[in-house]
């Protein structure tokens, strides 16, 4: 079976004055369809860098992303949007929230963009009320608690039921209880929906949730062993 989304051989530095400064030095691995796959990995692994990559928001020096048998270097800018709205939902650690909207149209927003507004509201009213947030809709984000915050953003990029799920440290700004909402709520949308998840985290125990681990340092792979802050766990 050809894998879902595929890295290979993935380079990547960035210029910080007069120094080059390597972020992926070589990434490739596969992820197949329906996998929930957690990348972890210190900060300046190359985690980030990766995340962009693998969802179109940044080129890689060299190397390839593979997205369902497309190239992403194969695509035009307007073909890499189109690819965005059609098979990924992000979701980052910041909740990027419109202000000015409540939490119904934050995520009807996601809709909205890829052309699949009210396209099917009774999975935008089942995934609110997975997430808690039905009695939420009409709050604006000033109104709502962080986690709820983060909830409107996990349900904006679940909406669509995109093919996969790009999660960069989705916990990383929340308290224990809605860390684990949010987890168990990326596992149910991969194990219900057929969901591909790919989740960049520091935390070993939202690493858990996932079936696989990818461990980075230094701008690589390394094996589990070899990953110090792991170790320590």
């Amino acid at each position: 079976m050809p894998a879902f989304i595929e890295a290979i051989d993935l380079h990547k530095t960035y210029r910080v004055g007069k120094i080059d400064v390597p972020a992926l030095r070589g990434i490739s691995f596969a992820i197949q369809k329906g996998e929930f796959v957690t990348v972890v990995g210190p900060s300046g692994s190359g985690k980030s860098t990766l995340f962009y990559m693998l969802g179109g928001l940044t080129r890689a020096d060299s190397g390839k992303v593979i997205l369902d048998g497309d190239d992403f270097a194969a695509l035009s800018d307007a073909e890499r949007t189109n690819m965005r709205k059609r098979k990924i939902g992000f979701v980052f650690q910041k909740f990027n929230l419109l202000p000015t909207l409540d939490a119904r149209s934050n995520i009807a927003i996601a809709q909205e963009i890829s052309g699949t507004n009210g396209r099917d509201p009774a999975f935008f009213a089942r995934i609110c009320d997975l997430l808690g947030l039905t009695k939420r809709l009409n709050h604006r984000p000033n109104e709502l608690s962080g986690g709820e915050q983060q909830r409107v953003a996990l349900a904006r990029a679940l909406v669509n039921q995109p093919a996969i799920v790009l999660a960069d440290e989705p916990t990383g700004n929340l308290d224990t209880e809605n860390s684990n909402i949010v987890l168990k709520m990326l596992r149910q949308s991969n194990q219900e929906l057929g969901q591909t998840v790919l989740m960049i985290t520091h935390n070993p125990e939202a690493a858990a949730y996932g079936d696989r681990i990818i461990h980075m340092r230094d701008g690589r792979i390394v094996k589990p062993e070899d990953d110090p802050q792991w170790s320590v766990h």
